[in-house]
């Protein structure tokens, strides 16, 4: 089984502040760790929504509403990361993502936000003539997501021919769909220690900062791991949320 663990946003990095080189050391060294061991899949962080935009659609009508952005309704029910030129460039993508969907699961809500990458936080210099970078378009949940509902058969079709439409521009996409919340598991730090809180989940008005996909037996090991993962990003939450298997 997949599962993803999301960690959210704090005030310090919506502000853009920079992760110390500490931070940086215990994130890398939980990774080998996951790496050595078979386990970790990918892993991300995310730029602050100032750099960002979010595109709501309803009743066939978008609007798209430049970062930085408040947090609402943030219990995603999937994502894409893909490669563009601009953001502007990024939310038209998700725009016509939106348009596969046809309104099937509901209203619609995209985050889209660059991905961080190593030169963004000082690790190594940006590639020469890069003149692309790479973005993740955050699906909000709805109920009809939560109830289970998931992109039909020839939607599906779809959004992978545009997947490989976006990935000739220049790296592949990854396209995840989660399911519903009741599957998954919430862990918050408190004054006596973590708390553990099954899903569903009502409510999340925390921005997703990064995540990781691992394989685990099980929601108990993968949330062992995100435990782990809660300690050594320093965050206050993070969420554990089972994917569907890979195409």
């Amino acid at each position: 089984m997949r599962f993803i663990i999301m960690h959210k946003t704090n005030p310090r990095w919506e502000a853009g502040e920079a992760p110390s080189p500490e931070l940086i050391e215990r994130v890398g060294g939980l990774m080998g760790e996951l790496a050595k061991q078979k386990v970790l899949q990918s892993g991300e962080g995310l730029r602050a929504s100032a750099e960002g935009a979010r595109l709501r659609v309803s009743g066939g009508r978008g609007v798209v509403r430049p970062g930085p952005f408040p947090g609402e309704n943030e219990l995603p029910a999937g994502f894409t990361i893909l490669r563009a030129k601009s953001l502007h460039e990024a939310v038209d993508w998700a725009a016509t993502e939106v348009a596969v969907l046809g309104g099937a699961l509901g209203d619609v809500e995209i985050d889209v936000r660059p991905v961080t990458e190593a030169w963004d936080i000082g690790l190594v210099p940006k590639p020469e003539r890069l003149e692309t970078r790479r973005y993740m378009a955050l699906r909000k949940a709805t109920p009809a997501t939560e109830a289970g509902a998931a992109p039909s058969p020839a939607q599906r079709a779809e959004l992978a021919r545009l997947a490989d439409e976006a990935g000739g521009i220049g790296v592949p996409l990854a396209t995840e769909i989660m399911r519903p919340s009741a599957r998954g598991r919430r862990y918050k730090n408190s004054a006596d220690g973590v708390r553990v809180i099954d899903g569903p989940f009502t409510e999340s008005k925390e921005l997703v900062a990064g995540y990781v996909i691992v394989e685990a037996g099980s929601l108990d090991e993968a949330g062992r791991i995100a435990e782990r993962y809660l300690d050594v990003v320093e965050a206050d939450e993070v969420d554990v949320r089972e994917l569907e298997d890979a195409p």
